[in-house]
Formats: C-alpha cells, sequence, structure tokens
C-alpha cells in the first residue's frame, strides 16, 4: 500500500513537470520535497520562509536536510508580524501566515517558471482545525500528500523506507502557536519561548513545548516523560533560566503534550 501511495507521488510530480515546494523543514515537507526532486531534479525547488516564528535552528536543519536530498533551496523572508490581524492572534491566525507566505511563493514561483507551489500538508491535517489551508487553497496551492490521502504516520513510513534521517523528527509548528488565542503575539515573546525550548531539547527534550501565556511558561513533555522529568531536571537551575529569559513563572502540564491542544478554547474564545 505505501509503495503504491509513493508512486503515486512520484506520477504527481510527472504531471507537474515543474515544481516549487513550500519547505519548512519538518518531515511532510521534506518528504514532498525529497519526491519532487527525485522525479524532477532541478525542475524542484524548495524554498524556505525565514521569520521571527521560527526557530534559528529550525531553519539550519532545513538547510542541511535540503542539502542532503541535493534539491535547490532558496530562503526569502516573509513579514506575517508587520499584519495586526495576525500579530493580534485571532483564532484564525494561520490563515493570515499562510496568506503572507503564498502571496510570497506564488510570484517567485511565477518569476522563476514553477507552474506548481506545493506545500507538506498531509491527510489527518484536514481533520484539525488549520485556517491556512483555506489561504494556501485560495491561492493555487497543491497538497499532494492530502490528495493523495497520505496520513502522518503513512509520511513517516515513506520517509523511512526512502532513508530520510528525519523521519521520526518531532512536529515542530511555528513558535506563534504557543500563545493563547487572543494574546498579542511579539518578537520578543517569540524569542523567549524559542531560547526556553532550545534550552530544554539540550536537557535531552526534543518533543517538548512551551506555551506561553503572559508571564507564564507552561510545560508541555508526553506524559511519560514527566517523572523522569522531575526527578532528573534541577527545577531551580531551569526556573531561574527561564526567569532569564524573561518569564516570571514556570510550571508543568501534568496532562502531557498533545498537539493542538490551544484549539480546546476556539468556541470560548470565539464567543
Amino acid at each position: 500500500m505505501l509503495e503504491l501511495k509513493l508512486e503515486r507521488l512520484r506520477n504527481l510530480f510527472v504531471e507537474m513537470d515543474r515544481a516549487l515546494i513550500a519547505y519548512s523543514g519538518g518531515i511532510d515537507s521534506t518528504l514532498v520535497a525529497k519526491v519532487a526532486y527525485d522525479v524532477l531534479g532541478d525542475r524542484a525547488l524548495a524554498v524556505t520562509a525565514k521569520s521571527p516564528s521560527l526557530l534559528p535552528e529550525e531553519l539550519e536543519d532545513a538547510i542541511e536536510q535540503a542539502r542532503s536530498i541535493g534539491i535547490a533551496h532558496q530562503i526569502v523572508e516573509t513579514h506575517e508580524m508587520d499584519n495586526p490581524n495576525y500579530s493580534s492572534n485571532p483564532v484564525n491566525r494561520c490563515y493570515f501566515c499562510k496568506s503572507e507566505l503564498h502571496d510570497t511563493l506564488k510570484p517567485l514561483g511565477l518569476k522563476l517558471g514553477y507552474s506548481y507551489v506545493v506545500d507538506g500538508v498531509n491527510a489527518d491535517d484536514l481533520q484539525d482545525y488549520r485556517p491556512g489551508i483555506q489561504a494556501a487553497q485560495e491561492r493555487g496551492a497543491r497538497s499532494p500528500l492530502a490528495e493523495l490521502a497520505i496520513t502522518k504516520m503513512e509520511v513517516r513510513e515513506i520517509a523511512k523506507f526512502l532513508g530520510l534521517s528525519c523521519w521520526n523528527k518531532p512536529a515542530q509548528p511555528c513558535l506563534s502557536s504557543r500563545f493563547p488565542y487572543g494574546e498579542e503575539i511579539t518578537i520578543p515573546k517569540l524569542n523567549r519561548v524559542g531560547r526556553t525550548e532550545i534550552y530544554l531539547r539540550r536537557l535531552g527534550y526534543e518533543n517538548v513545548r512551551v506555551r506561553s501565556s503572559e508571564d507564564t511558561a507552561k510545560i508541555e513533555l508526553p506524559a511519560e516523560l514527566i517523572q523522569q522529568f522531575v526527578a532528573n531536571t534541577n527545577l531551580i537551575e531551569l526556573t531561574e533560566t527561564f526567569r532569564s529569559f524573561g518569564f516570571v513563572y514556570v510550571t508543568l502540564d501534568l496532562e502531557g503534550y498533545r498537539s493542538g491542544k490551544l484549539n480546546q478554547a476556539i468556541p470560548q474564545v470565539a464567543n
């Protein structure tokens, strides 16, 4: 079944002939970039958007992965933070983020002769609240993984089959997703969250989120790691480090990490 889906994915790029990939460096867009390059060679281009909501380490990973694949890679700057519809952090914030992204990529693609702009949206993403998908579709972007009903688990299995070293890389959505809807997003706040997550990664916790609510940081880890984290971490040192980055309070979410957790608040915020 996986080999059939991979073959269909390859055939999709054969039909496109030329493609620009919205490439974040996450496993989904990395798989798309890999298959596009295998099929199209120099007729495929990966483009990464650099913005304050992307960790510098994630940008470096994207650059290295593109180099490993062999695909041509460009970096463009996006300016979603200049849009108050984005920085005010409404429930449809991602719509304005993806609008900025694809309003940048589509003209670039046309200028360079790429007929299609494609992204890494997978079939599971269609089941979640993702207003950015609408923005991409409005601008003519295609989502090969979603079109072929390839799920997140299948993305990882195909990536592993193709020998991609990042096949099991934890999801890393943009840093703006760490804030409750309605709280204004600023560059200092993004930097604060980013620095604390890097600190936790260096302690050995790769799959981690630091949710930010005003002056409070809430650490989210997989539930099975919480006891280990409390037992093995110098909590006083951790708290002092978080405070040095600008937080006043540091808490631990005892429920554990769950993707899209902040979307629970959408009905309350919307009303």
